[in-house]
């Protein structure tokens, strides 16, 4: 059975969420954190990327949103292998990295796992996209997102985390990342 899990409504919108190999917390340094959100604005700005909702943790990814060219499987796609590549570069010429050594090692294992990988493997391959079909299920999706950090313990209020789009949807907080729907 293929675990590889399809975007059957290519022009849909989707919650999915993608971590890193072995759930490695690389997202704790900001120049990290910047990548992420570059890369996002360019995939909303250049790419067809609608975004409605995200939060970045420390090891994994949510994300809710939409293709505009019908194509969402081919924009992950695009934007976990640049994010993989860049990400990998920023880790590797970062002399304050006190994990670097390990992290490196860890994704050197998981690609020599994986016969599609060359050297390293960032991101794990699953994305198990979940079609946005109602309201409800966006509003259900949009909480799960923004409740992330705080049933982590790492803030209180979900708007407290830097990384979210709940500061999007919040009242007079500075936005990280322009989102498409504010409702």
């Amino acid at each position: 059975m293929s675990r590889k899990y399809k975007f059957r409504e290519k022009d849909g919108a989707y919650f999915i969420s993608f971590a890193t190999v072995f759930w490695i917390d690389v997202f704790t340094r900001i120049e990290y954190f910047n990548i992420i959100i570059s890369s996002l604005d360019y995939c909303r700005k250049n790419k067809g990327m609608v975004i409605f909702g995200y939060c970045i943790m420390p090891s994994h990814i949510h994300l809710i949103f939409r293709s505009d060219d019908g194509k969402p499987s081919e924009l992950i796609r695009d934007f976990k292998g640049f994010t993989s590549r860049k990400l990998l570069k920023a880790i590797q010429e970062n002399n304050q990295e006190s994990r670097k050594e390990w992290m490196l090692w860890m994704f050197k294992k998981a690609g020599r796992r994986n016969s599609n990988v060359k050297e390293y493997q960032f991101w794990q391959q699953n994305n198990q996209p979940i079609e946005i079909w109602s309201l409800k299920v966006f509003e259900q999706k949009l909480n799960y997102i923004h409740q992330n950090p705080v049933e982590s313990g790492f803030v209180i209020e979900p708007w407290e985390w830097k990384y979210s789009s709940a500061r999007n949807y919040g009242d007079d907080f500075d936005e990280v990342l322009k989102i498409d729907v504010n409702l």
